[in-house]
């Protein structure tokens, strides 16, 4: 799933936590905009893909 949500994505993944509901993905703080996609179109297609909700934050 790494692999497949960092080409969606297009950013560097730093970390993965997956739940039942979602899955958080960490990526460098410089890049959550890129991830996230403007109006958040990134996030939005690769959730129909994964078929879970997704969040984006920062690594720290």
């Amino acid at each position: 799933m790494e692999e497949r949500l960092r080409k969606m994505l297009n950013v560097e993944i730093v970390a993965i936590d997956e739940t039942d509901e979602k899955v958080i993905v960490y990526v460098p703080a410089d890049k959550v905009r890129i991830a996230v996609g403007s109006g958040g179109a990134a996030v939005k297609a690769a959730e129909l893909v994964i078929g879970k909700k997704i969040e984006v934050r920062p690594a720290e």
